[in-house]
C-alpha cells in the first residue's frame, strides 16, 4: 500500500535527520503532506541558528542549555550541529565536560528520548540483535563509542546514565570533525553499578545490581567487540570512561585485532604529548632531556606516562631507562615495587623501594612536594582532581630544579584543578610552561598577557578519528597517536614568552582536518591503510579527500 502524504508527515518532523522544521519550501510542505503543519514563513538554515542561539542564550543555568540542546538534537539534528558548530567554543562546556556530569547525574530522573543502544550484560544473547535492529549495513558506520559508564569524568559509577557520554562524545566528533550522524553508534554497556545512590532511586533505569566483575564481564566485552566488528567492519570502536582495572586491560587486548581507540588513555596521552612537543620548541630540549612526575596515576595519569616514555624511547633511550625517567604518585605517595596490589598499569613505572629508602615521609609516605625536590622534574603533571595540590612551595621546588619547567594541572572541572594558571605563572616568575584542562581567559603578569592553552582532548581525538575512517586503518597505531599529536603542535608558535602552548578550541573544525591529513599519512605509512588510491604525496589531493568526507551541517537542495 502506498503512503500518502498525511501518512508521511509525522514521519519527517519526527525523524531529527530528515526534519527541516520552518525551513521547508512550500512547495516540500505540499509534497509531503506539511501544509498547515508548520508557521507560514519559510527560513533559511542561517535564520533558524540565529534564533536558536537568541533562545540558548536567554537560558541562565547551564543545565538548562544543555537540556535546550538536547532536545533540538532529538528534533533537527542538522540545525542542531550547525548551532554547535557556528559557537563551539561556547558550547564545548554545554554538551560534554563538565555539564555533562550533572546531566549524567540527573538522567534517569530527566528522561526523555532514547539516542543510543543499551546492552546489558544479563542479556548477552541480546548483544547482536539490538545491532541489528538499528537496520544499518555493514558499510554504513563509521564509528561507535561506548562506555561502562565505570569512571565518569572524576565522578565516579553512574551506571546506564552514563550513556549521555557517549552521546556527547559523537556530538563532538560530527561538530570537530564532520563524522556524519547517521554513520555513528552510542552504545551504554550496561554491567550495573556499585553507586548506591542510583541503586536507591525509584527512578534508576539501568540494572539494580553490584557491578559485574571477573569472567562475566570479560565474555561481555568480548561478545560486544566481536559483534560489533563483525556487524560493522569499517567501524572504530571508541571505548570512554571504563574503569582504570579494565580500560588498560581491554585496550590491550583488542587494539591489534580491532579497530579500538581509547580516548581516557590515548587521547588523553596524545593531548599531552602535544602539549610537552610544543613546550620542548621553548625549551629546545627531546624528549630523551625529561623528567616526568605525574601526580593522580590512575587511567588518564598512566597513559599520560606511556605516550611521554614512548618519546623517550623514540629519542633514542632504552625502554627501561624511559621507564626510569618517570615518577608515578597516588593517593599513597610515591609509587614504589613493594607495595601490594598494584594496578598492571602503574607496575611498569613503580620505583625500587631500595632507591626511595633514605627520602622523607609524611604519614608514611612520600609526597609530592619530597618527589620534587628529589628528582627536579621537567614535567609535573596533575590528573588528581585535587584542588590546589600543586601549592606555591611545590612550584617554586618546580622552578629551582629547571629553568623552564612544563607544568600540567589537567584535572577539571575548575574546582578540581590542581593549580589555577594565574597563580602557577606568578609562583613561576612567569617561567613555567603551563597548559590547563579548564578554559582560561588571557590574563597580564608584569607587563606580558598569558595566553594559557586548555588541553582538550577535543583538540586531537576528532582529526584522529576521521583520519582513521578517511584511510580505512585497520588499527589506530601508536604513529597515527603522534602524528595527531604532532600536527596539534605544530599548530602555535609558543616562543614568543606568553604565549599558548595548545591551538583554541575556536577553530576546531580545521584544526581536525590537520590532523586527520597527518594521520592519514602515518597510517600509510604504518602499513595499516586499506583505502585504495590515497596519496600521502599529492597535499592538495589529500586534502581534498579529507574535506570531502567530512559531513557539512546543512540542508541538501532538492532532497528531503
Amino acid at each position: 500500500m502506498t503512503q500518502q502524504p498525511s501518512d508521511i508527515a509525522p514521519q519527517i518532523l519526527r525523524n531529527p535527520l530528515r526534519n527541516r522544521g520552518t525551513a521547508f519550501t512550500e512547495e516540500q510542505r505540499r509534497e509531503l503532506g506539511l501544509t498547515g503543519r508548520l508557521p507560514s514563513a519559510v527560513e533559511t538554515l542561517d535564520e533558524q541558528a540565529a534564533r536558536c542561539w537568541e533562545q540558548l542564550s536567554r537560558r541562565s543555568s547551564s543545565m538548562d542549555k544543555f537540556i535546550y540542546l538536547d532536545l533540538l538534537h532529538e528534533r533537527n539534528e542538522t540545525l542542531y550541529f550547525k548551532v554547535l558548530g557556528d559557537h563551539l567554543a561556547e558550547l564545548l562546556p554545554i554538551v560534554y565536560d563538565p555539564t555533562v556530569g550533572q546531566a549524567i547525574k540527573d538522567w534517569s530522573r530527566d528522561y526523555r528520548v532514547s539516542q543510543a543502544v543499551y546492552l546489558s550484560i544479563d542479556r548477552i544473547q541480546d548483544i547482536r540483535p539490538s545491532l541489528e535492529n538499528l537496520g544499518l549495513g555493514p558499510a554504513d558506520v563509521d564509528l561507535i563509542v561506548c562506555t561502562d559508564a565505570e569512571e565518569i569524568l572524576g565522578i565516579g559509577d553512574w551506571g546506564v546514565n552514563g550513556v549521555d557520554i557517549s552521546v556527547g562524545k559523537l556530538a563532538v566528533y560530527t561538530a570537530a570533525a564532520g563524522i556524519h550522524p547517521a554513520r555513528v553508534i552510542a552504545v551504554n554497556l550496561d554491567c550495573g553499578t556499585n553507586n548506591p545512590a542510583l541503586l536507591n532511586d525509584p527512578t534508576y533505569l539501568g540494572s539494580r545490581h553490584a557491578r559485574v566483575t571477573g569472567q562475566r564481564y570479560d565474555d561481555f566485552i568480548e561478545a560486544y567487540v566481536t559483534t560489533a566488528a563483525d556487524l560493522f567492519p569499517n567501524a572504530v570502536l571508541h571505548f570512554e570512561d571504563f574503569g582504570p582495572q579494565n580500560a588498560r586491560r581491554i585496550l590491550d587486548q583488542y587494539r591489534d585485532d580491532y579497530r579500538i581507540f581509547n580516548d581516557d588513555m590515548q587521547g588523553t596521552g596524545a593531548i599531552v604529548v602535544a602539549s610537552v612537543l610544543s613546550a620542548m620548541k621553548v625549551t629546545h630540549q627531546t624528549f630523551a632531556d625529561q623528567r616526568l612526575v605525574v601526580f593522580g596515576a590512575g587511567t588518564a595519569g598512566s597513559g599520560m606516562a606511556d605516550q611521554i616514555s614512548a618519546g623517550m624511547v623514540r629519542a633514542g633511550l632504552f625502554e627501561a631507562e624511559a621507564r626510569r625517567r618517570v615518577w608515578l604518585i597516588d593517593r599513597q605517595g610515591l609509587i614504589t615495587d613493594d607495595m601490594p596490589d598494584l594496578p598492571n598499569y602503574q607496575q611498569p613505572y613503580a620505583r625500587p623501594a631500595g632507591e626511595v629508602s633514605g627520602w622523607s615521609r609524611s604519614g608514611g609516605k612520600i609526597d609530592l612536594l619530597t618527589v620534587v625536590q628529589q628528582v627536579r622534574p621537567t614535567i609535573l603533571i596533575g590528573t588528581s582532581t585535587v584542588h590546589n595540590a600543586f601549592t606555591e612551595e611545590i612550584v617554586r621546588a618546580l622552578c629551582a630544579g629547571v629553568d623552564r619547567p612544563i607544568l600540567l594541572p589537567l584535572s577539571n572541572p575548575t574546582e578540581r584543578i590542581e593549580v589555577m594558571p594565574q597563580d602557577a605563572i606568578a609562583w613561576s616568575e612567569g617561567n613555567a610552561l603551563v597548559a590547563v584542562g579548564i578554559p582560561s581567559d588571557p590574563f597580564a603578569y608584569q607587563g606580558t598577557v598569558y595566553t594559557i592553552g586548555q588541553a582538550n582532548n577535543s583538540l586531537l581525538y576528532p582529526g584522529l578519528g576521521l583520519g582513521t575512517i578517511v584511510s580505512g586503518a585497520t588499527h589506530v597505531t601508536d604513529g597515527m597517536l603522534l602524528a595527531a599529536a604532532e600536527a596539534v603542535a605544530a599548530q602555535v608558535d609558543p616562543t614568543q614568552r606568553g604565549a599558548s602552548l595548545l591551538p583554541p578550541v575556536q577553530n576546531l573544525r580545521a584544526s581536525s582536518a590537520a590532523v586527520a591529513f597527518a594521520v592519514v599519512q602515518a597510517a600509510v605509512h604504518d602499513d595499516v591503510a586499506t583505502i585504495d588510491a590515497i596519496d600521502v604525496h599529492d597535499a592538495s589531493s589529500l586534502t581534498q579527500r579529507i574535506q570531502d568526507a567530512m559531513w557539512q551541517p546543512v540542508y541538501p537542495e532538492g532532497t528531503v
